[in-house]
């Protein structure tokens, strides 16, 4: 039923999307153009590649904790790393869409809720060495095979925090003065996306871009990417289907788009 249900939003998806051609909003025109649309093969994407095709044929096991929504309960369990990759890791298109929405803002300080084994950490770090890129991770074993990752693709611009979300974001964010760039890709339900929405919210500015992952997940999120969209702080949205992108540009008139991606 969920499968169904996902194909059946993504044909509405397709029909109500439009392309550059059909936005009339310089700001999103410009973005498109020069970011969304940007097929640049930039010189980092290579090295993550190969290292995604390391972890594609690792039999390496490692206790996986289950925080979020894959599970009715908290539970452990043992999965490979090749598991793990193909089933919570960014593909290249979605991942070096973050590299490049990261290299267009420059971005001071970076969150990211949820690393699982680093693709998506990676492309972000990758962007702007400039950066600070925080990123939580509720799997210690997981969290460690990501630290390997980031060693050997020599990135020196992440910190990373293991546990539970609701137990040390508080902390996270209480150590951050502001939130340039925030990647929600740990937990597909409403109310913990909403909570933890809420909570970057009070360290955005009107640069901030918040993206989200899986808006079309699951009736859940659908219903927490509409609470977000209709927050008196946000301007613009752009629904590209597997992601959401949100700013808070004071000068933009509060529009939502769905982009065909």
């Amino acid at each position: 039923m969920k499968k169904l249900q996902l194909i059946c939003n993504y044909l509405i998806y397709r029909l109500k999307s439009k392309n550059e051609h059909g936005v009339h909003s310089p700001f999103v025109y410009d973005l498109l153009l020069s970011t969304i649309y940007n097929k640049k093969n930039f010189y980092v994407y290579l090295q993550i590649e190969k290292l995604r095709t390391t972890l594609s044929l690792s039999n390496q096991k490692v206790v996986c904790v289950d925080l979020g929504a894959g599970s009715k309960v908290n539970n452990s369990s043992k999965k490979s790393v090749q598991t793990i990759l193909s089933s919570a890791a960014k593909s290249p298109k979605y991942a070096q869409l973050l590299f490049r929405l990261v290299n267009h803002f420059q971005p001071a300080t970076i969150l990211e809720l949820g690393t699982s084994l680093g693709i998506s950490s990676a492309y972000m770090a990758a962007a702007n060495s400039k950066s600070k890129l925080i990123t939580i991770e509720g799997c210690e074993e997981v969290a460690k095979v990501a630290k390997e990752s980031f060693q050997k693709l020599e990135l020196k611009n992440i910190e990373q925090v293991v546990g539970n979300f609701d137990e040390v974001l508080p902390g996270v964010l209480k150590n951050i003065n502001q939130l340039d760039f925030v990647f929600f890709d740990g937990n597909h339900r409403k109310a913990p996306t909403l909570k933890y929405f809420s909570q970057c919210l009070e360290k955005a500015n009107e640069k901030s871009v918040f993206v989200f992952d899986d808006i079309y997940w699951s009736t859940e999120m659908k219903e927490a990417w509409e609470e977000i969209k209709n927050n008196e702080k946000v301007t613009v949205t752009l629904d590209l289907f597997f992601l959401g992108i949100v700013f808070f540009r004071k000068e933009q008139v509060k529009q939502n788009f769905i982009i065909r991606y």
